[in-house]
């Protein structure tokens, strides 16, 4: 059998057998050049190790309604001189539903903003977590972060000062709901 022959045979096994072990095949295939090209591909695009993450909880939550969610989050931002303009012209006013897959800039040479929503990693939790920024410190030249989940009633201490280095990157794209694929399977098997 000649090499072009064998080749013939595996392209047919892959692309015209109707077999479960085509499938089988198939999927794990799919699996490993979505793993080891595409993703690697769109970080090094993106500037990160980490270009797409899953909003794993309901912390960015905003319930499809921005000014229902005022009505319920709004005096924590208003206490902080942050108005209802204001927030409602920060890019993702409308929150993240969990599930939601989120594209990821990681240029790290970029300065954030208040409003912006931000991907960082924190010593006692091994999930990046996904908040908006809502106050920026410099203390002895150095930038910290300061963020809070939209949904949360308030902040937990591990957000009230974030160093730049623990910044990941920033949300810049939300793809809905096609997380669930991802999160149903953590959650049958966790």
């Amino acid at each position: 059998m000649t090499f072009s022959e064998i080749l013939k045979k595996i392209w047919d096994f892959l692309w015209k057998s109707n077999s479960i072990w085509s499938l089988i095949v198939d999927i794990a295939l799919i699996f490993l050049i979505v793993k080891f090209i595409v993703l690697p591909g769109v970080g090094l695009i993106m500037g990160t190790s980490l270009p797409l993450v899953i909003v794993e909880s309901g912390s960015m939550t905003h319930g499809g309604n921005f000014n229902y969610w005022w009505q319920l989050h709004g005096s924590w931002y208003e206490d902080r001189d942050i108005t209802k303009d204001t927030v409602y012209s920060w890019k993702f006013n409308n929150g993240m539903n969990k599930g939601d897959i989120i594209v990821v800039n990681g240029n790290k040479n970029k300065d954030y903003k208040i409003g912006d929503v931000i991907i960082f990693q924190v010593p006692q939790n091994s999930v990046p977590i996904i908040h908006r920024i809502i106050a920026i410190h410099e203390i002895d030249g150095k930038i910290f972060y300061e963020t809070k989940g939209d949904h949360n009633n308030g902040q937990h201490t591990y957000e009230q000062l974030i160093p730049k280095g623990n910044v990941i990157g920033k949300s810049v794209f939300r793809i809905p709901w096609l997380g669930w694929i991802k999160l149903f399977f953590v959650q049958l098997f966790s």
